[in-house]
Parts: structure tokens; C-alpha cells; sequence
């Protein structure tokens, strides 16, 4: 039988993390399912599905915990799959001006309408005529069934500032 757990792992970035965690992982017969890593303000970040045989779950939890004293902080949670969701997968741009609270104020219209954030990337740009700074997100969103798509952007477009939202329906 098979154990899934989901680990993170923070650390100042330096070459060979990535491959310090697949060593560790890969000593303990453990399948790196999925994962999700960057490098932001000198600091490595990874998000990663880790599967394992069960007889050697104890001893791989084990050794990513002493990761930690290399400096890697380490936290691990035990998953197990749940049933199939009813929603659809969205992705939506947002392209507006800059301003304190917009993550806020996105989340929240979301949460109005029962939708889950499953990916969130954002960044500042410059606006391409000024020295403005944009706000720029991307989000992969699970939509409920009873909720219409064209809701989910009406919503967003009524925040201040005129976001502009671009869904992709693919």
C-alpha cells in the first residue's frame, strides 16, 4: 500500500536543493508525484506530492525532517485522496492598476461565490505608455457547477479600479 503526503520546503535558494529533496525522496523509494517550485527574494520555495510505500513512509518523514538542519525548513501532512469535485477548472487573467489590498479584494469576491483559488501567480509590470505599476495575476480557479463562469468575472470587474479579466474557457 501506498502513502501520499504533500511536503514543503523553504530555504535561502542554493544550487542543489531541488536535487538534495529528489536524493532523499529517492533513497526511501518514494515517487515525486507533483510539484510546484520557485525562487523568490533569495528564497527557495517548493511545494511538491510525494508517494511512498508505507513500510518506509516513517523513515522517509524521518529523513526530510533532518533536512532541517541543513537549514531546509521542512513540514509534511499526511493526504488521502478524496471523490472527484464538482466544478470546472478556469484559468483567469487580471491586468489592472497597482493598489494596496487588490489580493484582498480578489479573494474575497471569489469566496462570495464558493469558487476555490487552486493556483495563484502574481507579479507588478510596467505599465507600457507609463511609469505605473500594474497588478498582474493569473489564477487556475475551481469553479462550482452552479456557478456561471460570466458570474465569476462580473464579479471581479465590479472592484474598484477597472480589472480587466480575460477567462479562458479552454
Amino acid at each position: 500500500m501506498q502513502i501520499s503526503f504533500v511536503l514543503t520546503a523553504l530555504s535561502d535558494d542554493q544550487p542543489g536543493l531541488v536535487k538534495t529533496l529528489a536524493d532523499v525522496i529517492n533513497e526511501y523509494a518514494g515517487s515525486w508525484t507533483d510539484s510546484r517550485m520557485i525562487h523568490l527574494a533569495g528564497k527557495f520555495a517548493g511545494l511538491l506530492k510525494v508517494t511512498v510505500p508505507e513500510q518506509q513512509a516513517d523513515e522517509l518523514i524521518s529523513a526530510l525532517n533532518s533536512l532541517q538542519d541543513d537549514g531546509i525548513e521542512i513540514a509534511i501532512e499526511t493526504i488521502t485522496e478524496g471523490p472527484a469535485s464538482s466544478s470546472e477548472t478556469q484559468i483567469i487573467e487580471v491586468l489592472g492598476q497597482d493598489a494596496p489590498g487588490i489580493i484582498n479584494a480578489i479573494t474575497n469576491q471569489l469566496a462570495g461565490l464558493a469558487v476555490n483559488i487552486e493556483e495563484l501567480y502574481s507579479e507588478q509590470r510596467p505599465a507600457p505608455m507609463s511609469s505605473e505599476k500594474l497588478f498582474y495575476a493569473k489564477l487556475k480557479l475551481s469553479i462550482p457547477n452552479d456557478v456561471e463562469p460570466h458570474k465569476v468575472q462580473d464579479a471581479l470587474e465590479e472592484l474598484p479600479d477597472q480589472l480587466m479579466v480575460d477567462i479562458d474557457f479552454s
